[in-house]
């Protein structure tokens, strides 16, 4: 899962761990490459945790967890 690691990656925050977890288990079903990550703390995030994934992955994701109800935001 390097991939998601590299400059320029998105970072998906939620206002819950579970969300965050929930989230990373979604990516896993659909093989997006994605990593739980600590959310930055300029962010201001409720959840300390956030979903790291590649760039071209961002429409896609967010798609499939909007389908599956887990709210979200991007960052920054």
């Amino acid at each position: 899962m390097s991939d998601a690691a590299s400059p320029g990656a998105e970072l998906f925050l939620f206002e819950t761990t579970h969300h965050a977890l929930w989230a990373e288990d979604v990516a896993r079903e659909r093989e997006f490459p994605a990593e739980v990550v600590p959310a930055p703390a300029a962010a201001k995030a409720k959840c300390s945790l956030a979903l790291r994934t590649l760039p071209h992955l961002r429409s896609d994701l967010a798609e499939a967890l909007d389908g599956e109800g887990i709210t979200f935001r991007l960052y920054p």
